[in-house]
């Protein structure tokens, strides 16, 4: 019986070699390397697309012309497990509470608040009919519903989470709705019926009193954008008295302080003498650090809660999908709501989702180039894509809209040049010396901040759905 041996191949260990290996090779040559490479480095459209304003002394402050803007803010609750309870001096959002401080007068009135859990399309209140409640927006959306011209019904708008309606029966008597309230998702309102509140009013002086007065105070002269009214006759005849006037400017302007972020990057001097080739460690080591710092200050100008933009929107600029989804409907309204946009600023989902909805609508809007991108655009405006923007835990994140520079009254991003031991504009690079274990140590610090100069600069369409639904 004959028995054949394999035969050894290249790939055997045992295989003796012909020449030099790969691995034995390696040992003598010089390899080439890449620059140390980092994952978390985004675009960071928002950043770049900024105009940057020269902070002298460190502090930005906006003046503007003076604003009778009280009591709109957004009204917050308490959530336990499925029950809701407002919060008593967030009841002072209502303009008519405005200026109430009696805490016990307002903890009455919160208590009285009852809770509604609707479904959609449930109506909470018709057009014409007497108001009778004054509802409170826990969760979901309700539209308001409007009669036209010739009897057709119109979407005039959205209520969300922290809106308010119907505080017109605290005053008066004759209040009717000026709109329908239709629910378009399963919503949570609170609401307090006119009874309820006649009771609360006849019990308590304080607030009668307070009532009264707001009823009685004739509303200050203002225009459309809620700023003192200046005087202007126009299109007279002859030689009629003119009335005076002058600009009444706001007593408490904002003031935008530049914020910082630094971190203390921390080198062995042995590294830092002896592995220096081909690539300088030190170098290396600070520009990682940089690209960490310009990532931290482009999440900070959008979700800072002092200066981001996501915390520094008006209330009057901030609309919701009508759907869930952002649609070019959305993206119309929100663009529509001011003088002149810039850019828009989205998730990279969201802009996913919305292309989603444009392509099934059959619109293909086209794209700009902007420093040789090829960007997503809607109208000609860039759709920037920001990663700094949150996603809520149920898919939803929101989309910003901005028109940007000084000179435009629009949004602006803050810093000083020219600072002691400056590495780039408005980041330095300070030595802060060598300790006992030999390690060098260098504070890198960033000073930065944004401002929105006028309201209507800066729009938000919130509560937009990015999570595909199942059919």
């Amino acid at each position: 019986m004959t028995i054949e041996m394999p035969v050894p191949t290249d790939d055997s260990v045992d295989a003796p070699r012909l020449s030099l290996s790969t691995g034995a090779a390696h040992q003598l040559a010089t390899t080439t390397k890449s620059e140390p490479q980092m994952q978390g480095i985004t675009s960071r459209w928002l950043s770049r697309s900024l105009p940057w304003v020269q902070v002298n002394g460190g502090v930005y402050r906006v003046n503007r012309r003076l604003t009778h803007t009280v009591g709109n803010g957004e009204i917050e609750y308490v959530i336990d497990g499925p029950t809701a309870r407002v919060i008593p001096l967030e009841l002072t959002e209502i303009p008519t509470l405005y200026g109430l401080e009696d805490i016990e007068v307002l903890s009455g009135l919160a208590d009285r608040f009852v809770q509604h859990d609707l479904d959609t399309g449930s109506v909470i209140a018709e057009f014409g009919n007497p108001m009778n409640q004054l509802v409170l927006v826990v969760h979901g959306k309700i539209a308001l519903i409007g009669a036209g011209e010739f009897g057709e019904q119109t979407k005039v708008g959205l209520l969300g989470a922290g809106d308010h309606y119907g505080d017109a029966v605290l005053t008066d008597a004759d209040a009717i709705w000026d709109h329908t309230l239709k629910t378009l998702t399963p919503t949570t309102i609170l609401v307090l019926t006119k009874d309820v509140l006649d009771n609360v009013r006849a019990a308590s002086p304080v607030l009668r009193e307070h009532l009264a007065a707001a009823g009685s105070t004739p509303a200050r002269a203002q225009n459309s954008r809620g700023e003192a009214d200046i005087e202007i006759a126009s299109g007279h005849e002859g030689e009629p008295e003119l009335v005076p006037t002058f600009v009444d400017y706001d007593t408490r302007p904002r003031e935008y302080e530049l914020s910082l972020a630094q971190s203390v990057l921390r080198i062995h001097t042995r590294v830092a003498d002896l592995f220096n080739d081909p690539m300088n460690q030190t170098q290396q080591q600070l520009r990682l650090t940089i690209e960490a710092l310009y990532e931290r200050r482009e999440h900070d100008l959008v979700n800072n809660p002092d200066f981001g933009l996501l915390h520094n929107c008006d209330l009057k600029q901030r609309i919701h999908t009508h759907a869930g989804a952002p649609t070019p409907d959305d993206l119309d309204e929100l663009i529509s709501m001011r003088r002149g946009t810039n850019l828009i600023l989205a998730h990279p989902k969201a802009i996913a989702a919305f292309s989603r909805q444009a392509t099934a609508a059959g619109i293909y809007p086209t794209p700009v180039e902007i420093d040789g991108h090829h960007l997503p655009a809607w109208r000609g405006i860039p759709v920037l894509p920001c990663s700094k923007i949150p996603v809520s835990a149920a898919g939803t994140t929101s989309i910003l809209a901005m028109r940007t520079g000084e000179k435009n009254q629009g949004v602006i991003g803050l810093h000083q040049t020219g600072i002691p031991d400056e590495y780039e504009p408005s980041l330095n690079i300070r030595f802060k010396g060598i300790d006992n274990h030999s390690i060098i140590s260098y504070l890198v610090s960033c000073y930065f901040s944004a401002a929105v100069l006028v309201p209507d600069a800066l729009g938000i369409l919130d509560n937009v759905q990015i999570a595909r639904t199942t059919d």
